[in-house]
Parts: C-alpha cells; sequence; structure tokens
C-alpha cells in the first residue's frame, strides 16, 4: 500500500473514534455514489451527518484546504443522491475532520479538526 494511502486509512479510523467518543452513531462507512465517497454517514442528534475526512502527516497545508468548492459540489450531489435514493427525512449537516499526524505519531501529537456543518450544500453552480 503506497504511504498517502496508508496515512489516510489510518486517518479515517482515527476520526472514526473520534466521532464515536463524540456521540456520532456512525452507519456506514466508504459510501461511494457515482463517483464520489462519502467517509462517513452518521447520526447525531435528530441530524444525519456527512463527514469528509482529510489527513495529511505535516501541517505544511491545512487538510480542510483540499475541500475546494469542486469537492464541496460533487459532495453536495452525492449527499443529496443519497438522502433521495433512502428517503432520509433527517436534517443533513456536511462536517469536515481535518488530521495532521501519522500513524507512527504518538497520540499527543496527533491534531484533530471538526468543523461541524461546514458548508451548505451550494443553490447552484457557478
Amino acid at each position: 500500500m503506497a504511504r498517502h494511502n496508508e496515512v489516510g486509512s489510518w486517518g479515517e479510523k482515527a476520526a472514526q473514534e473520534y466521532l464515536l467518543r463524540q456521540g456520532y452513531a456512525i452507519m456506514e462507512q466508504n459510501v461511494v455514489i457515482g463517483k464520489v465517497e462519502i467517509d462517513f454517514v452518521a447520526m447525531k442528534g435528530d441530524r444525519i451527518v456527512f463527514v469528509e475526512v482529510k489527513t495529511r502527516s505535516t501541517s505544511f497545508v491545512d487538510p480542510a484546504e483540499a475541500v475546494d468548492r469542486r469537492k464541496m459540489m460533487r459532495l453536495s450531489r452525492a449527499v443529496d443522491a443519497y438522502i433521495q435514493s433512502r428517503n432520509i427525512q433527517h436534517e443533513p449537516q456536511i462536517d469536515i475532520i481535518s488530521i495532521i499526524g501519522t500513524p507512527e505519531a504518538s497520540a499527543e501529537s496527533v491534531v484533530i479538526e471538526h468543523i461541524p456543518d461546514a458548508f451548505r450544500p451550494p443553490l447552484q453552480s457557478r
């Protein structure tokens, strides 16, 4: 497995543990809708939460910056398709979890930033 894939898999596991500690109930993981993968689908209160995880091994670049307008549009369409296909009645929320660290790093040196309700799906594309 390539190093960036190892770091990404480790980051998703760290995000999963974080979400569970925060009281999220994880319903699905790595859901593919079209060509878009939704890292986690979870419930928190009366909301269905779609979580995008971005992991980087260093803080040179903020991992959340990888969620640009194009990624937001693609993720928004996937979320909408997921909701429509399953007739979900809960209020949707899209979160971003950014993780800086590596599998070899000590737990104290890993930085996890959770951005709840990170963005609203755009009403139209420009």
